[in-house]
């Protein structure tokens, strides 16, 4: 019998970084090996996502708790999936995906699913002796993803004044992942000290970037590039600025209310002028969700404006979704495209949308959730998969800074087989800029 045969498999419920429940499985294989996965889950999180299933019982963790999710893999997965080869990921996967029998996936819910399709995943890796970005990319050569570092939150990932989601630098002129992620660290902490030294707050939100009250969403920029510089960092040549703008979250009745901060009202056409404005007067290489994920005119204007200049992330319009991905694709919206596993429930079609994203000329970005756990499964996919980048938040908060080591890990056991993307994630737009 093979040694990857599926002999077990067990749930149970844990906390994420927000202190809110969320599901972790083991599966054990064979040989007595296992494999391990913890599910993040999002704050903003777009209406097509796959259902993250929940109990809805006010008596505990405020109906948030997921019981409902660790007994499906109890009752119902387990029975299906033991005496099954953890190696056959596809076959596991769809598997997975006929016993819900949803898009959703809404009856077994999309993280019991996950942590499954995960947990198989490492449990393969293990068996093989194999790292898991070695199990699932089978390549010689790997490249390690630039970073997308949020250092600066707001929106409703911080109790704070500021709109725009995230403020991420993006330290694509390095020469390693190491180096990059130490450029990065030498900016946070001196963002640090230009808040404390200016009277601002220097507590965190929910994926470790400051969170201070600020006069405008553009002083978070301003702040962050005096940072580089007291840093000894190039704006625009060490080091860029990404934003989320999590749009969705501030869209009413068919314009962007920018509530948190002066109240102001812009319809497509003044959203549009904005971003034009930031990406004209700030280093500014990509913008994730700058428009609203049903707005898809907003998005082919955004797309026709800014589209050859900078990188533009899908998330909530894609949700990870390959059929929603190919809707974009055919109406020519944005340039690249968010990767959240529990988005869409298995790494099978996390991974089938990776690469139709890669054949059509998207740029990839792997993602974390504002809730997270210590499982790192998502470096070593960006890793395996030559996504290029990777957001997993700041550099504070152990849950975020637990995939920045396993990549430090990862870069080092790789030695010559291994090398830092760089400026190439970003090759085709660097010629548009100026600073």
């Amino acid at each position: 019998m093979s040694q990857s045969i599926i002999q077990a498999v067990y749930s149970r419920e844990i906390l994420d970084s927000r202190g809110s429940p969320t599901i972790k499985t083991t599966v054990t294989v064979q040989s007595g090996i296992t494999g391990v996965a913890s599910v993040p889950s999002g704050a903003s999180t777009g209406t097509h996502e796959a259902l993250e299933l929940r109990d809805g019982d006010p008596t505990r963790y405020f109906g948030k708790g997921v019981l409902k999710a660790v007994a499906n893999v109890k009752n119902i997965i387990s029975p299906q999936v033991i005496g099954m080869d953890s190696i056959q990921q596809e076959e596991l996967d769809n598997l997975l995906i006929r016993l819900d029998g949803t898009a959703a996936k809404s009856n077994l819910g999309a993280n019991a699913i996950l942590s499954v399709s995960m947990a198989a995943a490492q449990a393969s890796a293990n068996t093989l002796g194999l790292p898991l970005f070695d199990y699932l990319g089978k390549r010689d050569k790997y490249r390690l993803p630039v970073p997308l570092v949020n250092i600066l939150n707001g929106g409703s990932h911080a109790d704070n004044n500021v709109d725009i989601q995230e403020f991420m630098i993006v330290p694509s002129g390095s020469s390693s992942f190491t180096e990059a992620i130490r450029a990065v660290a030498e900016v946070f902490h001196n963002l640090k000290k230009i808040l404390k030294k200016n009277g601002y707050s220097t507590a965190v939100g929910d994926e470790g970037g400051f969170a201070p009250n600020l006069r405008s969403n553009e002083e978070a920029l301003d702040l962050i590039l005096e940072s580089i510089q007291k840093a000894g960092y190039s704006q625009g040549k060490d080091i860029w600025l990404a934003l989320d703008v999590a749009a969705s979250e501030f869209f009413e009745d068919n314009c962007y209310v920018f509530k948190k901060s002066d109240g102001s009202r812009k319809d497509t056409g003044q959203m549009l002028e904005f971003y034009q404005a930031l990406v004209k007067n700030y280093p500014i290489i990509s913008i994730e969700d700058g428009f609203a994920e049903d707005d898809w005119d907003g998005w082919k204007a955004h797309t026709e404006a800014l589209g050859h200049k900078i990188q533009l992330v899908g998330d909530d319009i894609f949700v990870t979704n390959i059929e929603r991905f190919q809707e974009g694709i055919k109406r020519k919206i944005a340039n690249s495209i968010l990767i959240k596993l529990n988005q869409i429930g298995t790494l099978t079609e996390t991974t089938a949308t990776v690469k139709l994203a890669q054949e059509k000329g998207y740029s990839t970005v792997i993602s974390h959730r504002s809730g997270e756990t210590e499982d790192t499964f998502i470096a070593d996919l960006s890793v395996a998969l030559d996504a290029g980048q990777i957001k997993t938040g700041s550099l504070s908060r152990s849950e975020r800074v637990a995939k920045y080591n396993r990549l430090l890990e990862i870069e080092e056991d790789l030695g010559d087989r291994g090398t830092y993307f760089g400026t190439t994630a970003f090759s085709r737009f660097l010629s548009s800029q100026s600073f």
